[in-house]
């Protein structure tokens, strides 16, 4: 992925829970301790618009495939603590960046700095287990009354599981039992993408560069949601 004229950042070693609801809300996101935002990427000689996203956790509800993800998983555990980086997950890591055939990420402190759980805000590891077997990890910044996603590594090999779209739930149960107002998915993009999942979310919102946030309106969700009231 690459970015155009309109990429700021700026470097951040410390912000307080309110600095983190407000820089997200003004569409920033870090790697590290570097603070980024960007209208428009590039992947194979392709430029995208960039949407940053976040749920409304009152309006969200679970659709019928989220539930069945739930279902499919229920033999499984879910661990919240303070982030840190182990074997274990720089393990999970190596398999999860087998799935990229472009802009491969290097390694976990390409997303988080050397001490996650703290800098540059505080930060939460939602795990998922099967038995003793790291099924998942995603990196949660925890603000006043916002979460954010940060990274999300999973193993390929547990597909059929949904492992990434598990975590994302769980992360908003989680959200909405804290009493948040929002979770940050992290960015999609207008066109077409692999981000797609992320726009399939109930209480979805984007943040209109110009004009501040907006409802997304999911076509696909909207139609489904039509489907049901009909029948």
């Amino acid at each position: 992925m690459t970015s155009d004229e309109n990429d700021e950042h700026f470097l951040c070693l410390k912000a307080s829970p309110a600095k983190m609801d407000a820089l997200w809300a003004e569409g920033w996101r870090h790697f590290g301790v570097i603070f980024a935002r960007y209208r428009t990427s590039v992947h194979g000689g392709r430029r995208f618009t960039v949407l940053p996203l976040r749920i409304d956790l009152q309006r969200f509800v679970f659709t019928r495939s989220q539930k069945r993800v739930l279902a499919r998983n229920r033999d499984t555990e879910v661990m919240l603590r303070p982030s840190f980086i182990d074997d274990q997950k720089e393990l999970l890591f190596k398999k999860h960046r087998l799935r990229f055939d472009e802009n491969v990420p290097s390694s976990l402190l390409d997303f988080l700095s050397p001490n996650p759980a703290a800098v540059p805000c505080a930060n939460l590891e939602l795990c998922v287990y099967l038995g003793d077997k790291l099924l998942g990890v995603t990196f949660l910044d925890v603000g006043e009354r916002a979460t954010s996603a940060v990274y999300a590594i999973f193993d390929p090999q547990e597909a059929k599981r949904s492992v990434g779209i598990l975590m994302m739930l769980r992360s908003i149960e989680y959200s909405r039992g804290r009493g948040h107002l929002y979770y940050y998915p992290g960015y999609a993009y207008r066109e077409p993408f692999t981000y797609d999942y992320k726009k399939r979310f109930t209480g979805l919102e984007y943040l209109d560069w110009t004009a501040g946030w907006k409802p997304y309106v999911n076509e696909e969700l909207h139609d489904s949601g039509k489907a049901r009231r009909r029948s």
